[in-house]
């Protein structure tokens, strides 16, 4: 299945949006003309994401239950036959104009990954697709216009949505022909070469999902995803704390050893179950793939339990291990951990606590087939209005133990996601957590319709206006906003190409 290509912006936006989004796009082209001396041939666009459930499992190959927002990154786009050269500017003008050329079939394009460069992001999505083109085509020169309303840092993956509608803009540009699994898989890989060890949920979410859906998204055996319709009662609120989350520049001591502490406790277990790991698994989803592998008949959350079982009989050292005692444990040498662990993504820590991180890996991933089932069992029933009280409150119950686990054994809070978490409790939010990578960033509530504008007024109250009381109103609804399932990547032609 390709990514769709409409005429329409009513099959992008809500029609709540569609006047101003027709505005900010009318914007861009002109903007667009005035930059290049032309118009652009079309129009790709990226929604960010919101993590509803299943935070930092991703890259342990656990599924997710994202959902698209509105917001999102677009890119205008004009191509020429006549050289390789790339010109990317950007609707905000803090953000300077640049230009690269194709270097080559090998090297495509240099990335330097040491430094924070915006439109390395680009180049991160046109080295992923024109890598995977290989031969098959000598590229376009282009000229591009970014415009992005995803708040960078926010935990809403702003980055993934640029690196997708790079993808995606090179893709359609070349006529490649990638399909979305194509495109996401590529995607995927290619913002590792900004030096971010990232899973995999946010580019398929934002390539996937579709409008008035929520999309689980497995990794394991190969990536699949699955549309999951959530309770017609439920509505969601998102509040970016405007604590930056830049994974850059922090992910050495947050994100990317996150990934190094799971992964490593996954060799720890494999090693202790499977006679010395001859597999080199390292990650806890291919590890109880392995363990049942003759037991297929036990569901998914009772096999986490058990792993959790096995957790507590094999990660012991529930103080952190150093690099010397992770290493022993999972039967491997110091120099082998440091090559393939901590190389290329850099991590700085005093001891690794593999024990809490593995705690919080199972009880998500377990939670997220609660989530799931919730929703699946509301989906068939056809009972009175008191009975979606009841099965909001199960499903806030389940947002709120995963933001007490990214608290307490993923330490991926911070004091202003819990300060708006619980503000959101005590204001009509059946749930709240964070969403993303955490240590700041954004959090999401679970509310009702005809409870939004109060919760909102309240986190605006109790937060905002205390924290940032120089802040317009303008800057308030960027801030903190109402949400629904939106649709994902699209490429847009519906405008007067003359």
């Amino acid at each position: 299945m390709s990514v769709p290509t409409v005429e329409s912006l009513d099959s992008i936006y809500t029609t709540a949006s569609l006047i101003k989004q027709g505005e900010r796009y009318n914007n861009l082209i002109e903007t667009f003309k005035k930059t290049y001396g032309r118009a652009p041939e079309f129009i790709v666009r990226s929604p960010g994401r919101v993590n509803l459930i299943g935070e930092h499992i991703d890259y342990s190959d656990y599924g997710v239950l994202p959902m698209a927002i509105e917001r999102d990154v677009v890119q205008a786009v004009a191509t020429t036959s006549e050289n390789t050269k790339v010109r990317v500017a950007n609707m905000n003008s803090k953000y300077p104009q640049r230009e690269f050329e194709y270097e080559g079939e090998d090297k495509v394009v240099t990335i330097d990954s040491s430094s924070l460069e915006w439109s390395n992001y680009f180049k991160c999505g046109y080295k992923g697709m024109l890598e995977y083109a290989k031969s098959k085509v000598t590229p376009k020169g282009m000229d591009v216009l970014v415009d992005g309303t995803v708040p960078p840092g926010s935990g809403l993956s702003s980055s993934a949505a640029f690196v997708c509608s790079s993808a995606l803009a090179v893709n359609t540009a070349n006529k490649l022909g990638l399909s979305k699994q194509e495109l996401t898989e590529i995607a995927i890989v290619a913002e590792h070469n900004v030096g971010v060890n990232a899973g995999g949920m946010d580019q398929s979410a934002s390539v996937f999902s579709e409008k008035n859906y929520a999309l689980h998204v497995e990794f394991v055996p190969k990536l699949k995803t699955d549309l999951v319709q959530l309770p017609s009662s439920a509505s969601f609120v998102i509040a970016h704390t405007l604590v930056t989350a830049d994974k850059f520049t922090s992910g050495p001591r947050h994100y990317n050893l996150r990934v190094v502490e799971t992964k490593m406790g996954a060799r720890i277990l494999a090693n202790a179950l499977f006679d010395g790991n001859p597999s080199g698994i390292d990650t806890y989803k291919k590890v109880m793939d392995e363990y049942f592998r003759t037991n297929e008949t036990v569901d998914a959350e009772m096999q986490l339990t058990e792993m959790l079982e096995l957790i507590n009989r094999h990660l012991t050292n529930t103080s952190g291990y150093t690099v010397k005692e992770m290493a022993a444990a999972a039967g491997m040498s110091e120099s082998e951990v440091v090559e393939r662990y901590m190389t290329r993504f850099p991590v700085q820590t005093d001891v690794f606590r593999l024990y809490q991180r593995a705690i919080h890996v199972l009880t998500e991933a377990r939670r997220v087939y609660q989530f799931m089932k919730i929703c699946e069992q509301e989906r068939h029933q056809q009972t009175p209005s008191s009975h979606s009280s009841k099965v909001l409150t199960l499903l806030g119950d389940i947002m709120d133990a995963s933001h007490e686990s990214c608290t307490k054994d993923f330490d991926c809070s911070c004091p202003e996601l819990n300060q708006v978490c619980a503000i959101a409790k005590r204001n009509g939010a059946f749930g709240a957590r964070l969403t993303g990578a955490g240590w700041g960033g954004a959090a999401v509530f679970l509310t009702t319709s005809e409870n939004v504008p109060a919760l909102i007024q309240a986190v605006k109250d109790e937060y905002y206006h205390k924290k940032f009381p120089e802040f317009g109103n303008d800057q308030l609804d960027d801030a903190i906003f109402p949400t629904e399932p939106s649709s994902g990547a699209t490429v847009y032609t519906g405008f007067d190409h003359s």
